[in-house]
């Protein structure tokens, strides 16, 4: 990200509820993750970064001092800020990248989404109880899949109450691969808690097309429910993985 593209994104999500100082550590903390800071980067000094990203001296001075404790960044005497090779994959900090996915080696997979459908329709009973809305309440609704490489390793259904993402992309390829982080940004709905249900169940006729799977053959079910910031339900989705060549991996910390 260039200093003027960083300078318009702060400005522009200024007026959002959540900090600014966590809209520079974001920000900064994706570049780390997705490699543009390498390990052992020194990062320019407080006063350079913050005339980057277009912030108070104390507003990126905090977002170091986060990004240091969450051992991402570390401090050197007569070197400077260093980035290190600790980055926290699974942390619900981070959780707009997505590295759940890991080799049967153990290394972590880097995947890609992809959304095939964007759709609107009426919340159901179940989804109206956990929603806490009237049955009938419009829905947004978005059907993904995700390769590694070339491979497709994993097809979610996701809804959103439609009232809070209004302006939505209504169409699959304007919407942002990095969902959760297109809500913070554009709407102000910072995931703060996720809960998954996990199950195993046999693949059916969608799965074996997505997931090129013969049959018969099992998937991996992950239920989860995305709550936000107030401790609201942001996210009901449903993931459905195939563990062939992959381990599922959900660390606490």
């Amino acid at each position: 990200m260039t200093g003027k593209q960083a300078r318009a994104a702060a400005s522009g999500l200024s007026s959002l509820p959540v900090p600014l100082y966590e809209h520079v550590k974001r920000q900064i903390a994706e570049a780390i993750l997705v490699g543009e800071l390498a390990p052992g980067t020194v990062l320019p000094g407080e006063v350079a970064l913050a005339a980057r990203y277009g912030v108070a001296v104390g507003t990126m001075r905090r977002a170091l001092a986060d990004l240091t404790a969450d051992g991402m960044l570390v401090r050197r005497r007569k070197t400077g800020t260093v980035v290190t090779g600790r980055t926290p994959q699974h942390g619900l900090r981070f959780f707009f990248q997505y590295f759940r996915l890991h080799g049967e080696d153990g290394s972590l997979q880097r995947s890609v989404p992809e959304v095939l459908s964007v759709v609107g329709r009426p919340a159901d009973a179940e989804e109206a109880v956990l929603f806490a809305e009237a049955v009938g309440e419009p829905l947004l609704c978005l059907h993904r899949i995700r390769r590694v490489g070339r491979v497709p390793v994993m097809h979610s259904r996701i809804r959103l109450v439609a009232r809070r993402v209004p302006d939505f992309p209504d169409k699959a390829a304007n919407v942002p691969a990095l969902l959760y982080l297109h809500l913070l940004d554009a709407y102000g709905i910072r995931v703060a808690a996720v809960r998954e249900k996990l199950s195993a169940e046999l693949a059916d006729k969608e799965d074996r097309r997505l997931l090129a799977l013969a049959s018969p053959n099992a998937v991996l079910v992950i239920r989860e429910e995305a709550y936000d910031q107030a401790g609201a339900l942001a996210l009901l989705s449903e993931h459905r993985a195939t563990t062939a060549h992959h381990h599922y991996v959900n660390e606490i910390r």
